[in-house]
């Protein structure tokens, strides 16, 4: 039905509405102000930027895992007063964890008290040796939550640099691909994305200004299940320390930025606030209880980067970290610690360059290939359908500014050169709709009907024929972006996108233009 004059009018001023915010938006998106981000995010290949591929160490993720399950199951004895391995291993190609006891017995002896269950590694029995290793399912399993891991900790990270453009995907089996496209710092990301961030407390052992001293008082050579770990400033030395860690940053709830007042006896005022959470509670309360008047080493990527001496045992789990930080520094490791420690350490293995002015030929390039598509469509519309084509060519206008809009308001959406290919493509289809319903306009005219009553037909008519088209293309947008790669997905995006705006603005704005039309007292239209 022809809408009343109250409703024209409603429908009129709301288009005019949408016509005076997407000037202002477009001259936004076409010249954002200095120093700020734009509405739409671009690609790296529209803006230029780096591309970093990083090689994921999954097989320490694997080695992580099954020394946490083996340090368990050694507490387990120690409170069941059953007899004790040595220190707890990791062979390194096999990826086997291996406890050893004093005889074969003892070995049998304590089988029965480990938690068989199905995340658990299986063990078997090797003599006086039990031997933990999990299955290769299980290892897939690892190895594919660790890539999932990563890349979450990777986008919050990098957030600062601008979530929305940054591309974070998985390469094969133990790759991550990152797009760091227009930003302003890329070695600063860089250098964040190459921070494991892994926080570790452990008890001091011993201290010593060089490493030789340490192991000359060892007896010549490390004690197993220590290792020897350098402090920050070479005048903080070496300290000897357990190889694991049963306090670490997996426990940590929170990090915060503290001054501490001068005139104490720390080298800088800055420093980092830590609270732990569950079962790092109790673990940091005993650790402090058996470290009394000892030093407790706060260790990140294995830099000791302050070694406190416990005066009483600290049951709430809380604690800082000082050192000589700048409060740039301290910021930073605050913000590296929210994000959390990689699940497995990260190698940048390839970077690559786009220069901003290969970004802007694209930009050129997608820009003049639109400009050519509409005019052609101007052209043919006009030769075909006279006026009729003039509103089509209004529609399709409105058409690229919605898909526009739409790109600005998904967070994560990224304009790339291939989503611009996807807009060009929506051209053509976005003029589909209109000829659908010009060639049912055009028969009813000819058939003598009013001009009035054959755009209704016109429009009603052909409504089932333009949904039915657009939703199959839509869901076949819906399967690349869910399956395709990163350009393919926003291909994919911009497709879908254009299919609602082709919906919204040639069901309904070309309505709107064609109730003007013969409100105005138009009777008759060359079609």
């Amino acid at each position: 039905m022809t809408q009343s004059r109250t409703g024209l009018i409603v429908s009129s001023l709301l288009w005019l509405g949408v016509t005076l915010f997407g000037a202002y938006f477009l001259k936004q998106v076409l010249q954002p102000p200095k120093n700020e981000r734009g509405y739409i995010n671009f690609g790296i290949d529209l803006v230029g930027g780096t591309y970093l591929t990083l090689d994921v160490k999954v097989n320490d993720a694997v080695k992580n895992d099954l020394m946490e399950v083996m340090h368990s199951f050694v507490d387990v004895l120690k409170k069941e007063n059953k007899p004790v391995p040595s220190v707890p291993t990791v062979d390194e190609k096999s990826l086997q964890g291996l406890l050893s006891f004093e005889s074969a017995a003892d070995a049998s002896s304590v089988l029965s008290l480990y938690r068989h269950d199905v995340a658990f590694p299986k063990v078997t029995q090797e003599g006086k040796n039990l031997i933990f290793a999990y299955s290769s399912t299980q290892l897939g399993d690892i190895q594919k939550e660790a890539i999932e891991s990563n890349i979450a900790i990777l986008r919050t990270r990098l957030d600062a640099f601008g979530a929305g453009e940054v591309g974070i995907v998985p390469q094969g089996e133990r790759r991550i691909g990152i797009e760091l496209p227009n930003v302003s710092d890329p070695e600063k990301a860089k250098a964040r994305v190459g921070k494991a961030a892994i926080l570790e407390l452990k008890p001091v052992f011993d201290t010593a200004r060089t490493e030789e001293e340490l192991i000359n008082r060892s007896g010549g050579s490390v004690p197993e299940g220590t290792m020897i770990v350098p402090g920050r400033q070479v005048s903080d030395g070496f300290y000897l320390v357990p190889s694991y860690a049963k306090i670490t940053g997996k426990q940590l709830k929170s990090a915060s930025y503290q001054f501490i007042q001068e005139g104490m006896s720390n080298k800088s005022p800055h420093a980092v606030g830590f609270e732990f959470k569950g079962e790092g509670i109790p673990r940091f309360a005993d650790m402090t209880a058996d470290s009394v008047g000892k030093q407790i080493a706060i260790i990140l990527d294995n830099i000791v980067v302050s070694a406190p001496v416990v005066h009483v045992p600290i049951e709430n789990g809380s604690g800082n970290i000082t050192g000589s930080f700048s409060r740039e520094e301290a910021d930073e490791l605050v913000s590296l610690l929210k994000s959390g420690a990689f699940s497995a350490p990260v190698e940048v293995i390839e970077e690559r360059h786009i220069a901003p002015t290969l970004g802007a030929e694209s930009i050129h390039k997608g820009l003049v290939s639109c400009g050519i598509a509409l005019a052609l469509l101007l052209l043919f519309s006009l030769f075909v359908y006279k006026v009729a084509g003039l509103f089509a060519f209004i529609v399709l206008l409105y058409n690229l500014l919605f898909i526009l809009f739409g790109l600005a308001m998904v967070p994560e959406a990224t304009l790339t050169l291939p989503g611009i290919a996807g807009m060009v493509l929506t051209i053509g289809m976005a003029i589909d709709s209109s000829i659908l319903i010009y060639e049912r306009i055009r028969e009813e005219l000819y058939e003598g009907s009013s001009l009035r009553k054959a755009v209704d037909s016109g429009f009603g008519g052909a409504l089932t024929v333009i949904l039915d088209a657009n939703i199959t293309t839509f869901i076949v947008g819906a399967v690349l972006y869910y399956l395709g790669s990163a350009s393919i997905q926003g291909f994919a995006l911009t497709m879908m996108i254009g299919i609602v705006a082709t919906l919204i603005t040639g069901l309904v704005l070309l309505k709107t233009i064609f109730n003007l039309y013969i409100a105005s007292g138009a009777t008759s239209i060359k079609i």
